[in-house]
């Protein structure tokens, strides 16, 4: 037998005591009742911490009606799930429309049917406990696919941090040169944004690809030897041939990863770009391909400017590096010979933003001390 506790709350409006006791005396074995002789007590109880699952309303009571009712309980948040059925003499076709309209359930007119009404609610009841199921559900689902996407969202982050941090592993750089150029990227990234050159493609989901690929740019070192990565000086031409192909040996690196997977990766097509063609020049004088102009992905035109300007301003175990004052001389002098004409006056125009990240992400003593160290024991050993 079903107990007190489990038995569904209705909730009972009407002015008249005798409609009281008449639906309260059909409801009370299977159901608890309130009872509201108003609409201002009626919305008073159905907002309350205890809400009832189901309401009987009649429409006309003095002061506000339960038409006003029902459009207050639909309007608010924490009431327009719970089913509402007029109860009412008011039995023209124009009332019923009126009231359903509204959002009510259902819509019984007197003098009632005990059976009609036990039918109703029990009918109205189990659609609503199919509502809350599938409402309940798609709050499951919704918060399931977002957990999801954080993590997979998180596992790209350490996909890219971890080959980042390889790379870093056998440069002569620090780990602050892959932060500075990722938030470089960014910042001339967002400058451009609403640039008719690079609005179609510069939206925020591409420009957080750009932010997470950049550090990417230079996993292909992991291949060169390290007496010429890690070579105190200027390279031999031959030397530098080999150094070069870094940027086809960080390229086919990620493509070799995706073919592991067996599928191709959408957050890493920046990655590869930026990899390949960052050592790419406008006027078609870089490598590895020569491409000029437009022909050079926008990723890897980015990454261009970003990378030479971290390498003016940064010091080396073998050198200072130069003034920002420097390093905006000579990448104003690159305008549409090694850089996009159009990222460099992005660049001159927020000039300030670099040197705020260079300054937030300085290399320490610290950093310098631990290369110099590898250095020193590379050429030991050699």
């Amino acid at each position: 037998m079903t107990t007190t506790q489990a038995k569904p709350t209705i909730l009972v409006v009407d002015d008249t005591p005798d409609n009281i006791d008449l639906l309260c005396a059909i409801l009370e074995q299977d159901y608890r009742t309130k009872i509201a002789v108003n609409g201002e007590r009626a919305l008073k109880i159905a907002n309350g911490d205890s809400k009832p699952d189901l309401i009987l309303l009649d429409i006309m009571m003095p002061g506000m009606s339960g038409y006003d009712v029902c459009r207050q309980l639909k309007a608010t948040a924490a009431t327009r799930d719970i089913p509402v059925i007029f109860v009412t003499a008011m039995s023209e076709i124009t009332d019923e429309q009126m009231g359903l309209s509204l959002g009510a359930a259902d819509y019984i007119t007197k003098p009632v049917s005990a059976p009609i009404v036990l039918a109703r609610i029990k009918t109205q009841l189990a659609m609503k406990r199919v509502h809350d199921f599938l409402r309940d559900q798609n709050t499951f689902l919704d918060a399931e696919v977002k957990r999801r996407t954080q993590e997979v969202a998180a596992l790209q982050d350490v996909a890219i941090h971890t080959m980042a941090s390889l790379a870093e592993t056998r440069d002569n750089e620090t780990g602050n040169h892959i932060r500075r150029t990722s938030w470089y990227v960014k910042a001339l990234a967002e400058r451009l944004r609403h640039h008719p050159r690079f609005s179609d493609f510069l939206d925020d989901a591409t420009i957080e690809l750009l932010f997470k690929s950049a550090p990417l740019h230079d996993i292909g070192k992991v291949g060169i030897p390290d007496r010429i990565l890690l070579k105190p000086g200027r390279f031999t031409p031959d030397e530098m041939e080999i150094m070069k192909t870094h940027t086809t040996l960080g390229r086919d690196a990620i493509i070799s990863a995706e073919r592991e997977l067996g599928i191709e990766v959408d957050f890493l097509k920046y990655a590869k770009e930026i990899a390949y063609g960052h050592q790419e020049k406008w006027d078609g004088s870089g490598y590895p391909e020569g491409l000029a102009g437009d022909a050079i992905p926008i990723s890897a035109r980015l990454m261009a400017l970003a990378d030479v300007y971290d390498a003016l301003i940064s010091r080396r175990v073998y050198k200072d590096g130069m003034t920002h004052e420097q390093a905006v001389a000579i990448i104003a002098e690159g305008r549409g010979k090694h850089f996009d004409p159009d990222v460099t006056d992005a660049f001159l125009d927020i000039q300030k933003q670099f040197v705020e990240i260079a300054q937030r992400y300085a290399d320490t003593d610290h950093d310098m001390d631990k290369k110099r160290e590898r250095i020193e024991l590379f050429t030991k050993d050699a």
